[in-house]
Parts: C-alpha cells; structure tokens; sequence
C-alpha cells in the first residue's frame, strides 16, 4: 500500500445500497487517531479543534501550470482573464464557487488552488467546460493536477539542468513531471547534460509513471523498475574509464501509511493504526539508506511522506543521522519557499502499539514485541547527539493552517562518503578498447552483482580475474552493437512484461543519410543518441535520448531493468521512399528536433494557424499568399510548420509554436494530436467547448453522414479530394465561409467530424492516389 486504498463501500447490504444511492457515509471519526496525535503534540496547543476540522474537509482542487513550456506565460493568461473569471458569482449545489488562488510559495504563480472538490469538478454541468479544458491541458501536459504538498519536495531540491538526478519511488509521477520541467528551463537548449532516473517497484505503475513523463517530450528521462531499496549502482563511461554513476539529486518519496491524505484518502480514517507505521518504518530507512549511499558528495536528497507520524518521519531521519556518523546533515530551509506555512520537525516522540499501549524508550519494549517495535523507532537519548542533528530543520505541513494535506519534508546533505563506503575508490578499471562508440559494455554480465567495486580486502588475484573478464568483452560485444535489452530471462520472472530492446543507430547506418539530407539537418545534430526498439526486420519508429543516458543505458544492459526512455522524432511512412524520405517528423519530437532542422521549414501567420488546426486537408488557396509562395516550389512530403508571434501584435497569441505538416499537391495539412490541437486554438482564443449531449449527437449525425458520402464517391476519386469535399461541405453547414478565417463555433465540430472522416478514409483505401497512400490514419495520429 503506497497512498492507502480506495473505499470499498462495505459489503452486504451497503453494497446495494452503493449502486441505489452511493456508497455509504464514512464515518470521520477515529478514538485511536486522536489519541495518539494529541499525545505526540504535532499540533500546536489550542489549533486541535480546527485541525481536525480541516481533515474532515474535502481536499481543495490544485492545478500547476508547466513551468518550462514557452506558453506557460499564454496559459496563466488564458486562465485568469478567460476561465477563473467565469467561474465569479457561481454557485454549485448551494455553495459559492470562490475564485481560484495562487499558491503564494509556489513560483511565477505557476500554482492555483480552489474549493471545488474534485467530485464537483467532475460532475457539475456549470462546470463543464473548465472541467473539459483542465483534462485537454493535461493530456498535452501543460497543466498538471497535483496535490499542492506534493509540489514541495521538487522545490527544495534546487534543481540545475546540470543536474543527474535519482526519483527512487516515483509513480504515478507527478513530483517527476516537475523535475523533468526543472531541467529544461531554458527552452533554448534541446539536451541538457542532466537527467532523471525515475524508478518504482510496481511493474504496472511504471506504466503511469510513463503516461506521465511523455506528456513532456522530454529525452532525458529514463523510466525503470527495481526495489528502490536495493537499486542497484550504475556505471558510465568517463574518458574511457568506468565510474560509478553518483547523483547531484535525490528525490526519496516513500511508501506510507498516508495518514495525512485522509482529506482526499477517506477510508484512513476507519483502517488508521499505529501498525502501519510500525511496519513501514524498516523499509523506509532502508530505501533512505540506498539512497545516501547513492547520492554525490556536496548532493541533496529530499526525503518526504504524506504521513504525519513521527516513526515514519522523524525516526527515520535521525536513524539516518546517527549511523552517517557526521557524513550527512539537515539543511536548514526556513528561508526558501517564502509564505509556506510549516512546523518545525520534533525531538521528543513515544512509540504506540495499536492497542494503545506507549513505550518511552527500546529498554521498556518486551521480548515478545521486539519484532514488532525496534530501536531505531526512539529518539536518540543522548541530549548532545539529539541537539547536533538539528531535527527542527525538518519540515511538518498541517492540514489546516493553508488548507492542504499532511505532509513531512527533510532535505538531507552529503558532505562526505558514508562510513560504511569510504574506501571504495571512485575510479575504476578501464575499458578494453572499442570498435565503434555504439558498442554494449556489459560489465558483469551474469554474476548477479550491481557493480564493479573494490572493495577494501580486494586481493590481487580477484583484481586481475576481473581485469581479464573485462578484456574478455570485445566478443560480447561485436555480437550486440548498439543493444540494451533487458536483464537476462533468468531475472525476468522478477518483473512484469517483458521489453523490447534499446538499439541505437551505428554510425554508418544508410537508414540516416536520406533523413539527413531530405531536412538539411545540422552537422551537430547528434545522430549516435537516435535508436530504435527493434533489432531485426523496419524500424517503423526512431527515438532520441540525451547523450548522457545514452551513456548510461550502453554501460549498464544487464543490470538495469528499463521501462521507457526517449521520445520518438521520426514515424516510418507507407511507401514514403518517393517522396525522398522514408520518415515523416513527429510532433512529440519537434521542439528537440527543430533547432537542428534547416529545410523543410514554412513561416505562417496565425490565420494560417488557425486554419491547419481546425481544417483536415485545406486546399493552398486558403491559405495566405506569402505561405503559398513558400510552399510553390518545395516537393511534397514532411514539412515544419513554424509560428512566430509578433510584438506589434499584442492581441495575438505571443508565443511561437512549432507545428509538423504534410505538404500534398494542392494542400496542406497538420499531423497533431487532438488535444494538443484544442490548446493551441485556446490559446489564440478560438471556442473549443461544446457540452457533451450536444457533442454526442453531431458526431452520430456526422458519422451517418460520411457514410452516405462515401458509399456514392466514385472509386477511383483521391483521398484527397474525397476529404476535401467532405470537409467543405461540413464547413458549409455549419455556417463557415471558405474564404474566412475559421470563426469560434466550429472548432470543435470540424475536430469531431475529422475523427470520423480519418475512420472512413481508412476503409475507402481499394483505389488511392500516391499522394494519398501516406495519409493513413496511423500517420494523421501521432
């Protein structure tokens, strides 16, 4: 149980009673709780009343705005002029709707919270339309719905793009969305030399963490599936020597008994005991203990839970502590995040079992509880011990004082190795020589151990039997250039599905001189980080990684089970060889590629814009002159299409926006995602709401209609021409005037009827042009 689990409604009778009328009222009443809490003093004297009144509120919605995005500034705008202030004066079932806040620590106002409850969110019609935007923006990841606790741990981090950092629990990813957007906070740099490893021990929730992670298109971000507690050390390449991978950032968010979620969490509150605590406390020091041992020397962990409970928090922190023997220390943070209200970390705390019986110190624990209660759950007994750990520099977040959930912070400091680890050199053997940079290392391969480490009794013996299986891999090697499967099938029974391999493009791989050539790439483009997911037969997709998790997926094959890593910036096309290039661009990839392409490239105006993202496959002639002289004499194929905003032109949309396009014979159109296209038409305020019945029955209308249509189109008509008419005459009913602009109305209808044409298109393909042969439904959806 990582976050508690969902209320099950009981059974019997109140099952039934579920599906008549909802599930029955949990009672927020817990003896054990309050007893417990009242006793320890977390809360300060005479705020009880009111901080169990907080946690029997629901939890406030918050939303954060993407920090790093160029139109985070377009979308804060779009927020507070356009949806916040229809949201004034509102009342949902009785209750007045209060205007969003700001979250007065988070920065640039990049955070807003709101009294609505998520269940009103979702089911008031008043709210609908906001509703349906905040899911269209966070599909895009342009928003993220993020408890407002859950944003702190990234924010004490201080996290630099330089940065190689380690999220050692990670999904369902949002604290990993944040560090993500910390990396690329300068847009003008496609790679930066940081990463982030974003790691949880649950196969399936590897796959949210993924969900999460790709909204941001990001290629420095390695998604991968161990025990956070034994994680297992990492290898790079370093001048040609092998190192042990140490990061600049640790994030350690781990497993609780989550009794500070109960405002959104409510069955906390009947299955609340002090045995959760006592049974997590053993695996939350380990996996705080992997993670020092893993953080660089000068580096910062933050360790954090969303459980108020001291055995889960302060214990583990001063445990910690003690056995660093003065490696490690609390950074004092009183002064970062400005308005965040907290309580200082406590030094004096008892241990409860869940029948109620305390224990001051280990020597009173029986015999017979020993296994249950163990010494490190006590504060340190010697005052001047207790008084050098600084424990009031960690951070307690209460319920009520901002209107959130519970939360604890410790933000940790290396200043040197740990004790247990200080003669293990950093330096290790060298590499054998290599043929080519794209070959495996697989160290270790089948001995089961993590890394190559000296260890202090090394005798000489082992050193050179291990120098020689070092030498030894040239064969392996020359047999796997370029592949990073997975670990050996032997280990595979300990995850879920299996993956398919990592193999990145050699050198001389004729696959990418056509690519090359066909969008002029620069000289510096760095071709060695593309690759594939396949070894034999097309490769139907290419990614792109940052050099530096390059260097870390080639050096640790064996030993690392990798989930996803990279984003995908060319799709294979049918038969795309005759239009000079076999890969079209994709639009997830297009802000890392852009700024290496020097062809292929067509400026527009935002009329233009406006007609590619609400149009399927306009003709040329509606779009402007200067965009149809550009277009003239450049062949067919993948296109960008590029927008720059004009500071002369203050109502218009004023951030640039990179598009990838299709140009045809006569047209010419947009490969984007849905909902990627709804935003950018919010955002220069085009009209993209339409509530759901009325949605619901033009897209039955629409279908019968594109039915009808292409049951009489004569066989041997283009796809083109076949989606052109359609297109026309769908913009004829609803009123659109080919030679406008396309007006507020009619987005949303045009991108409901696209849908159902792209469907139709599919099964009209007996008799199809060239041309129209590479725009299969595959291609139209990135």
């Amino acid at each position: 149980e990582r976050r508690g689990r969902r209320a099950d409604g009981g059974g019997g009778a109140a099952f039934l009673q579920g599906w008549a009328g909802g599930y029955p009222e949990i009672v927020k009443e817990n003896e054990l709780f309050e007893r417990y809490y009242r006793e320890l003093g977390i809360v300060p004297a005479g705020e009880w009343d009111a901080f169990m009144a907080a946690l029997r509120e629901p939890l406030p919605a918050t939303l954060r705005i993407t920090g790093y995005r160029s139109h985070a500034k377009e979308i804060l705008h779009c927020l507070k002029e356009k949806y916040f202030r229809e949201l004034q004066d509102l009342e949902v079932d009785g209750q007045k709707v209060e205007m969003p806040q700001s979250l007065s620590w988070y920065p640039e106002e990049l955070a807003w919270h709101t009294n609505l409850s998520r269940k009103i969110l979702r089911k008031s019609p008043q709210l609908e339309k906001f509703h349906q935007f905040l899911v269209s923006e966070t599909e895009c990841g342009n928003i993220s719905r993020q408890e407002a606790v859950s944003m702190i741990p990234p924010l004490l981090l201080n996290v630099s793009p330089h940065h190689k950092i380690l999220d050692m629990c990670a999904a369902p990813g949002s604290k990993t969305a944040q560090l993500i957007e910390m990396l690329h906070a300068d847009m003008n740099v496609p790679f930066p030399s940081g990463f982030v490893i974003a790691n949880d021990v649950d196969n399936k929730r590897c796959y949210l963490l993924v969900h999460q992670a790709k909204r941001l298109n990001s290629p420095c971000i390695m998604v991968v599936n161990h025990d956070a507690s034994s994680i297992p050390n990492l290898q790079i390449d370093v001048d040609g020597r092998k190192e042990i991978l140490s990061y600049d950032r640790i994030l350690c968010d781990v497993p609780c008994s989550g009794d500070g979620t109960m405002r959104k969490n409510i069955d906390v509150w009947k299955k609340w005991t002090t045995q959760n605590s006592l049974q997590l406390h053993g695996l939350q020091l380990r996996i705080a203990t992997r993670g020092v041992e893993q953080l660089a020397e000068g580096g910062r962990m933050v360790y954090s839970t969303c459980s108020l409970n001291p055995i889960e928090n302060e214990a583990v922190i001063a445990s910690l502590l003690e056995k660093s023997q003065g490696a490690l220390e609390l950074a004092d943070v009183s002064s970062e995040l400005p308005g965040l209200k907290r309580m200082p970390g406590i030094t004096k705390w008892k241990v409860m079992l869940k029948d109620g019986q305390w224990f001051e110190e280990w020597k009173d624990v029986p015999s017979n509880r020993q296994t249950q209660i163990r010494p490190t759950m006590f504060p340190v007994q010697d005052e001047e011990k207790l008084k050098a750990m600084n424990l009031e520099r960690c951070l307690r977040i209460l319920p009520h004082h901002q209107n959130t959930g519970g939360f604890f912070v410790a933000v940790l400091i290396k200043k040197s190795q740990m004790p247990w680890n200080k003669r293990q050199p950093k330096v290790h053997q060298k590499l054998p020589e290599r043929k080519g940079d794209i070959e495996v290392t697989e160290a270790n391969s089948g001995n089961g151990s993590d890394c190559i480490i000296e260890e202090p009794t090394l005798a000489e013996n082992e050193e050179s039997k291990k120098m020689q299986e070092l030498q030894n891999l040239d064969t392996e090697q020359s047999k796997k250039e370029g592949v990073c499967g997975p670990p050996p099938s032997k280990k595979m029974k300990l995850f879920g599905f299996k993956e398919d391999p990592f193999v990145f493009l050699p050198e001389d791989d004729p696959l990418f001189l056509p690519i090359q050539k066909f969008y002029a790439l620069d000289p510096s483009f760095p071709k060695m980080n593309l690759l594939t997911r396949t070894q034999e037969g097309k490769k139907r997709q290419l990614y792109m990684v940052s050099k530096e998790l390059r260097n870390v997926l080639l050096n640790n094959s064996e030993k690392m089970k990798v989930i996803n890593t990279g984003i995908k910036v060319w799709s294979r096309n049918s038969d795309g060889e005759q239009f000079g290039c076999a890969f079209r661009l994709a639009q997830e990839g297009i802000y890392t590629l852009y700024p290496f392409i020097h062809a292929r490239i067509i400026n527009v105006c935002i009329e233009d814009v406006k007609i590619l993202l609400t149009q399927e496959n306009p003709f040329l002639s509606k779009f402007s002159s200067e965009t149809q002289k550009k277009v003239k004499d450049m062949a067919m194929g993948s296109i960008v299409l590029k927008y720059d905003p004009d500071p002369e032109k203050p109502q218009d949309l004023q951030c640039p926006i990179v598009l990838c396009g299709w140009q045809g014979k006569t047209s010419l159109r947009a490969f984007v995602p849905k909902n990627e296209r709804l935003h950018y038409l919010r955002m220069m305020g085009v009209e993209v709401f339409k509530a759901k019945r009325k949605e619901e029955e033009l897209e039955n209308k629409t279908e019968e209609e594109v039915q009808h249509r292409l049951m009489q189109t004569e066989e041997g008509m283009d796809v083109e021409d076949k989606e052109h008419d359609i297109v026309t005459k769908m913009e004829a009913e609803i009123g659109e005037e080919s030679t406008q602009s396309p007006v507020e109305s009619s987005a949303m209808e045009i991108e409901n009827k696209i849908e159902d044409l792209e469907q139709s298109s599919k099964n009209a393909k007996t008799h199809v042009s060239q041309e129209g042969k590479d725009m299969d439904g595959s291609n139209v959806k990135d």
